[in-house]
């Protein structure tokens, strides 16, 4: 289901601000908060600023809150200015949900690459997104905070009750220090033996999974060789034709959440 909705942009952040749905204000995401009925909210000077100069919000109109613990919950806003906001909660409109989607495992890209990747993600479900360094990664410096705050704004505008975590880089070769014995990890490779990706996600029938998507030019040789000897890797093909990388991690995603994810 897709929704359609007239979007403003900030020129100072530069964030989308599309139309809430009738009936509801605006989504924001406010981790840290305690969210409970009359519960009073502080909101810090950006979020104030959105509210106020972008959307043109003021007291007493209604915004939707979320923490990715207590839920969903409708607020009024109570007061707004440069230094800040502070809202008071109301009602909750939908409880706390567990969200087990897949972590997302990608060699870092150029900058708008990236920021689709991590958009997209989050819109389809992910709950880990961890940046790896290999050999071909063109873009080895990662912007961690610009990611979060890129993963904050797609689940405020896509619904979700939880924000993916976003981990710090690591090098493909610490890959199994501490990798959970419970999850399983498809690799995406362009060369040599691979299962057909749809039929790997199908048969994981709903079990914790994750997707690793190599770099421009792909994972070498002997970098696959080893995945391919750790006893939780399952290397996959997406089909005949080679992919640019978001592309890659978005169709690999949408495969893994409609056979054995929440899109099942």
């Amino acid at each position: 289901m897709t929704a359609t909705s007239h979007h403003s942009q900030d020129p100072v952040t530069g964030r989308d601000s599309p139309a809430p749905p009738r009936g509801q204000g605006p989504r924001l995401y406010v981790g840290g908060a305690t969210l409970a009925a009359h519960a009073t909210v502080d909101l810090p000077a950006p979020q104030a600023h959105y509210l106020r100069s972008v959307l043109r919000r003021g007291p007493g109109d209604t915004v939707v809150l979320f923490n990715g613990q207590d839920g969903e919950w409708r607020a009024t806003i109570d007061r707004l200015a440069k230094s800040g906001g502070r809202v008071l909660c109301g009602d909750r409109l939908r409880p706390q949900a567990t969200e087990a989607g897949p972590w997302l495992l990608f060699a870092p890209l150029k900058r708008g690459p990236v920021d689709l990747l991590a958009e997209k993600a989050t819109e389809l479900g992910v709950t880990r997104l961890q940046p790896v360094l290999t050999r071909f990664t063109t873009s080895p410096r990662v912007n961690t905070e610009r990611l979060r705050v890129l993963a904050v704004e797609a689940a405020e505008q896509c619904r979700r009750l939880t924000v993916p975590d976003v981990a710090a880089p690591m090098a493909l070769a610490h890959l199994a220090e501490g990798w959970p014995s419970d999850r399983h990890l498809l690799v995406l490779a362009e060369r040599g033996t691979a299962t057909p990706a749809a039929r790997a996600f199908a048969e994981l029938a709903g079990a914790p999974a994750a997707l690793l998507v190599g770099p421009e030019g792909g994972l070498t040789d002997s970098e696959l060789d080893a995945l391919r000897h750790l006893p939780f890797v399952t290397p996959v093909r997406l089909g005949p034709r080679v992919l640019r990388a978001e592309t890659a991690a978005i169709a690999g995603l949408t495969l893994c959440q409609a056979l054995s994810g929440d899109l099942h």
